[in-house]
């Protein structure tokens, strides 16, 4: 069964549920979307970046959203999609954000071993995640991201007690891709440009798009998404103006802001903020 919350101010997205969540990726295409999922007693079978992955009892391995994913086989297993809007947009230490060990700070995804008491705690925190989502009130999303930040917390505590990660296998084009999301995650505020992220990469900005090219994603985009999930943050947890924001986020003039928010949500940041007052 699948459980779903969607937050219109936000476009957050968060799923939860079993693998008839992984059966639009019985053929391999991209995420879009980051991901975790958890074996029971049987073992499942995934391809992640052209990589053939056994996930076997009692594990759970995290997934980006940028990645070329493939579900082979297994049953029940506890899946959790989530979206940028969902849990990106609020402020967490860097090494639970979305740019953090599991994510685009890991070198390959993690595979994390749960013995028994930790299945226990993630099965009752599992369960919390269903009663929450099916709980609608005006606290719902915030209950729904402590939880997600919760989940996020005891698996990164897991991989950091792990020995050893195995590196080998290695995607060159995704290594490339982390390295630019967590560049960007440093200096989205300002820095805009491609050729400066590049430079940081030793590359130049035709070689970025050209490996970026498998994702569907160009390296300005990546770099304008993040910007603009940022000023809608700021626009919904601050009282600052958009003209503030603009300043925040590295734009001397705040109609080049408004330009490219506009270009991504089809709202300017002042309708965008309005349409909030008017949904709370």
């Amino acid at each position: 069964m699948i459980y779903s919350f969607s937050e219109f101010s936000t476009n957050a997205i968060l799923k939860v549920g079993d693998e008839s969540l992984l059966t639009p990726f019985k053929v391999s295409k991209q995420l879009n979307i980051f991901a975790f999922i958890r074996t029971g007693t049987e073992k499942a079978e995934i391809i992640v970046d052209s990589i053939p992955i056994t996930l076997e009892p009692y594990t759970v391995i995290a997934l980006t959203n940028v990645q070329f994913f493939q579900y082979v086989s297994g049953t029940g297993l506890k899946v959790y999609f989530f979206n940028r809007e969902f849990y990106c947009i609020k402020d967490h230490d860097k090494e639970v954000g979305c740019a953090g060990l599991l994510f685009f700070g890991a070198e390959q995804n993690p595979i994390i071993h749960l013995n028994e008491n930790e299945q226990l705690k993630f099965n009752m925190l599992h369960d919390i995640f269903v009663d929450e989502i099916e709980t609608k009130d005006n606290i719902q999303a915030e209950m729904l991201r402590m939880l997600m930040a919760r989940l996020i917390i005891k698996i990164t505590r897991l991989l950091k007690e792990k020995e050893q990660i195995d590196t080998n296998k290695k995607d060159t084009k995704s290594e490339l891709l982390r390295a630019f999301n967590l560049l960007v995650e440093a200096h989205f505020r300002n820095e805009h440009s491609v050729q400066f992220y590049a430079d940081q990469l030793f590359k130049s900005p035709k070689t970025l798009s050209n490996s970026f090219a498998r994702f569907n994603k160009s390296p300005l985009k990546l770099i304008h998404e993040r910007v603009v999930l940022e000023a809608k943050r700021l626009l919904i947890y601050t009282d600052k103006t958009a003209k503030e924001i603009a300043f925040d986020l590295g734009f001397e003039d705040a109609s080049h802001l408004s330009r490219l928010f506009k270009k991504y949500t089809s709202l300017s940041p002042s309708d965008f903020k309005k349409q909030l007052k008017k949904a709370s």
